[in-house]
């Protein structure tokens, strides 16, 4: 299920995403001052969603995490919604903010989808976040500019680059969502991968034993990708997803160029 940023106060949290003073602790706090930040708070929350997810982020959680609770934690952060843009913007300041183009725009594009996609592994609840109300911090805005930087060394026009943005975003979000559930199914759903597979497929088998006539293009799909298929099914799982998610960015990187070459050949004949 998607979780939507944005759905605290936003006039506290664009100031505390961007560090102005507007976003000063909130209310007095009685006697002396407790030995808490919002750094700490955001780090705290992080590690939580990290190793539970956001099914295991609540102010109570951080407020024990830190040896506070959870009402010690309101003079600095308003509450979850608030941190939890604060935490979303925090990881993506792990992401570089400079690609070499020495060896162009393809190879430092590759580059920042490669380290896009170690950066959802290793922060799988950031995928939960839709990006239809992005939090608008500077981190998740520089790692936008970034790849916006890198596609205009290709020349396309604005209309292009913003696709171009858009389709790259999603093949390594999508792609990685599926290691994600991949890594995460067994211990979700308490049953390993290849009891998993091999139960479903034998009754399959039983129930459907036309399946092969009934859907002739997929069985042929599949027997053309059974090389390497022995072993544990979550990684020739993951392998295949790999597979088709470096074979999609480069079709992608095709398609640009190609783009570009045609429209090298419209200004030579002046059409």
């Amino acid at each position: 299920m998607s979780v939507f940023a944005g759905q605290g106060d936003p006039e506290w949290s664009i100031a505390a995403l961007w560090d102005q003073e507007e976003a000063a602790p909130r209310g007095p706090a009685p006697g002396p001052r407790p030995a808490l930040s919002r750094d700490a708070i955001v780090e705290a929350a992080i590690e939580i969603a990290d190793q539970a997810g956001l099914a295991g982020l609540s102010m109570k959680a951080v407020g024990q995490r830190l040896g506070r609770t959870a009402m010690a934690l309101y003079t600095y952060v308003p509450g979850k919604d608030e941190l939890l843009d604060l935490m979303h913007d925090r990881v993506h300041g792990e992401l570089p903010t400079s690609y070499p183009l020495g060896r162009g725009w393809r190879a430092a594009a590759r580059a920042w989808a490669r380290d896009l996609g170690k950066f959802f592994l290793r922060h799988p609840w950031t995928l939960q976040i839709s990006y239809a109300r992005p939090v608008l911090g500077p981190n998740e805005q520089a790692m936008l500019e970034t790849l916006v930087g890198i596609l205009r060394e290709t020349g396309l026009t604005a209309p292009a680059v913003r696709r171009a943005v858009s389709a790259l975003l999603h093949l390594v979000r999508g792609a990685a969502q599926t290691r994600a559930d991949a890594r995460s199914a067994a211990s979700a759903t308490g049953t390993a991968s290849t009891p998993w597979w091999h139960a479903r497929a034998s009754q399959l088998h039983r129930v459907v034993p036309d399946f092969a006539q009934r859907f002739p293009h997929s069985t042929w799909l599949a027997r053309q990708g059974t090389t390497g298929a022995r072993g544990d099914p979550e990684t020739y799982f993951v392998r295949q997803a790999d597979q088709a998610y470096a074979a999609a960015v480069e079709l992608l990187f095709d398609g640009i160029e190609a783009q570009l070459e045609r429209r090298t050949k419209r200004k030579i004949s002046g059409s």
